[in-house]
């Protein structure tokens, strides 16, 4: 079985957690702010602050940027549920805008069609699958209608626009390390900003509210990183440009062995984006997904479905009172996407593999 996901790791990870345990130091200390540094540094962002894991990043950004009870929050419901979560912890309401069904990420007309008629906090956009959400028309409408723009970078480790790094181009990002991830510190997150203001709030939230060593001035969580954790991520990022390159590649490469098929639309690339490929996902068009899927699965190539449902449609959000079609192309997605294999562990047997099953798919 060639699988879908395949974290990468060698002796260097060891030899640090070894390093780690040895010190008798494995909570936060100076690995977590040595991993801060390292990852700001590589998305060009002044400051970054580790995390447990990239939703309690996104919770703690949303915080930090002013989000409190009550308030209206603009995102995606084609993505993983936390992101729409984490708007919820706060006491605010999700709103949700359509997607741009090329891209799959948030649609800016969709967002201002809501921003015209509601008074909204922040947007927080995803960058899905690893491709930048277009971040030139979000922050022209954030400079119109003066919201905080949080990203959603936990599946877009050096995804690129325009030739900045996403992370550093909103008010503030969040990032995860999961293990499915493009680079992983097991479970692991960060918030990137480059305020100096988000940056101390986020710090106070992450850690019960400290101002100082017993003193408490906001109602905060216990969200930090170990020790442990933020030495794999140390390893984890001197690695992660070389395996977003092979990631690219390896799209490249299943772009053009798919793209003369009729019943698969592959990813797009606009110009001036760089797309990492945290997922290589294609739309299986006539209704043709489920039973294309089956025979991926038979023929021994791992696939799946990011993601099945809208967030709105979920049990916990039906139960909020979210009812009827509130994004159409975002529910058109969910019928239609389907993930590949395109880690960097591939090797061009296996890509070569997956072209020629999928070509001798009878539909």
């Amino acid at each position: 079985m060639i699988p879908l996901v395949h974290p990468i790791f060698g002796k260097e990870e060891k030899k640090i957690i070894n390093e780690v345990i040895d010190s008798r130091v494995v909570a936060s200390g100076k690995y977590v702010e040595q991993f801060e540094q390292q990852f700001a540094k590589l998305s060009n962002a002044k400051f970054g602050v580790a995390c447990s894991n990239g939703t309690t990043a996104l919770h703690a950004a949303l915080l930090a940027c002013g989000v409190k009870a009550g308030d209206k929050v603009i995102t995606t419901p084609f993505t993983f549920i936390a992101t729409a979560n984490s708007i919820l912890f706060c006491g605010a309401k999700p709103i949700f805008a359509d997607i741009d069904p090329e891209t799959y990420n948030i649609c800016p007309k969709s967002v201002e069609k809501i921003l015209k008629t509601q008074k909204v906090k922040a947007v927080v956009c995803v960058h899905l699958y690893g491709l930048a959400s277009d971040m030139g028309a979000l922050l022209k409408l954030k400079k119109k209608y003066k919201f905080a723009l949080i990203e959603d970078a936990c599946q877009a480790h050096l995804a690129g626009y325009n030739g900045k790094i996403v992370g550093a181009i909103g008010d503030a990002s969040a990032f995860s390390f999961y293990a499915t991830k493009n680079m992983t510190t097991g479970e692991g997150g960060i918030i990137l900003t480059n305020d100096k203001n988000i940056n101390s709030l986020s710090r106070q939230y992450i850690n019960h509210g400290r101002s100082g060593h017993s003193t408490h001035t906001v109602l905060g969580y216990n969200y930090r990183l170990t020790n442990i954790s933020a030495a794999m991520g140390i390893v984890q990022c001197k690695q992660i440009q070389k395996w977003t390159k092979q990631r690219i590649k390896n799209a490249s490469k299943l772009s053009n062995g798919l793209k003369n098929l009729d019943f698969i639309q592959v990813p797009i690339v606009q110009k001036g984006y760089t797309h990492v490929f945290h997922q290589y996902t294609v739309r299986i068009k006539n209704g043709l997904r489920d039973s294309f899927m089956k025979y991926l699965q038979d023929n021994g190539i791992g696939c799946g479905v990011y993601y099945p449902e809208v967030i709105y449609k979920q049990p916990l959000y039906k139960n909020l009172g979210y009812k009827g079609i509130l994004c159409q192309e975002a529910e058109q997605a969910v019928k239609e996407v389907l993930s590949l294999p395109v880690h960097p562990a591939l090797s061009d047997k296996d890509i070569k593999f997956i072209i020629n099953t999928i070509k001798d798919f009878k539909s």
